[in-house]
């Protein structure tokens, strides 16, 4: 097994069109397990395809994606469906929960879709309700939450797996400044304090400021790779 949870070599992406467009040019990137981790750059700059990339969503027009040493390219879809599903949790920026589902059976979907028995999944979604400070909201449904509490929820859910890592797609672009603090300081306690590897794709400073790796992206290619 890879020593990265994360890897990438010459990593490529191209949109084919009346005019090409190289969203992703030839990123080779390493992330280690227990990283919090953010992804930077201006609109256009390839960091939502290259986040898609490294979660399985999109595959590379050439190099190579490699998670825990599996290269994701040469998996079928119905393997890659498979392996995201064990592997890899997701926060995306506008939450993606189920409207007729209450917080508890949101975050516990994704265990039912792994065919976990009941009482495993109840124990582990008390927990994670319980971590991201909403035991109190299980039974509530995602129109009867506040922005961040849904967002909190997704947090909850994109844990349930157990997954090696999280990315988080502009995680708090749709939440206030309380909202995102809240947020920010419950993923990096879950980092802290259970070795959870979150790897963010943000333009937000306030995201920016709590992580402990910078990457910037221009053009698709990483112009500086700072550890504070």
């Amino acid at each position: 097994m890879s020593k990265f949870v994360i890897e990438t070599k010459d990593l490529c992406k191209t949109y084919e069109g009346v005019v090409p467009v190289q969203a992703v040019n030839k990123v080779n990137l390493q992330i280690e397990d227990d990283e919090f981790t953010a992804i930077i750059g201006p609109s256009g700059s390839g960091k939502t395809t290259l986040l898609n990339m490294i979660g399985g969503l999109d595959r590379p027009t050439s190099g190579q994606m490699l998670v825990n040493g599996q290269n994701l390219a040469e998996l079928s879809d119905n393997q890659l469906i498979d392996f995201r599903l064990k592997h890899i949790g997701f926060v995306f920026q506008s939450y993606n929960l189920i409207p007729v589902l209450t917080a508890k059976e949101n975050t516990e979907f994704i265990m039912l879709l792994q065919k976990l028995p009941k009482e495993q999944r109840d124990a582990r979604v008390e927990q994670l309700l319980e971590e991201v400070g909403l035991a109190d909201k299980k039974d509530s449904r995602p129109s009867q939450l506040s922005g961040g509490q849904q967002q909190r929820v997704a947090v909850a859910r994109a844990l349930a797996s157990k997954p090696d890592f999280v990315l988080a797609d502009e995680p708090t672009a749709n939440l206030d400044s309380h909202s995102a603090f809240n947020l920010l300081d419950i993923m990096a306690r879950l980092n802290k304090e259970e070795g959870i590897t979150f790897v963010f794709s943000t333009h937000d400073q306030r995201v920016i400021e709590r992580a402990r790796r910078v990457v910037t992206l221009v053009d698709g290619e990483i112009v500086s790779d700072e550890r504070k």
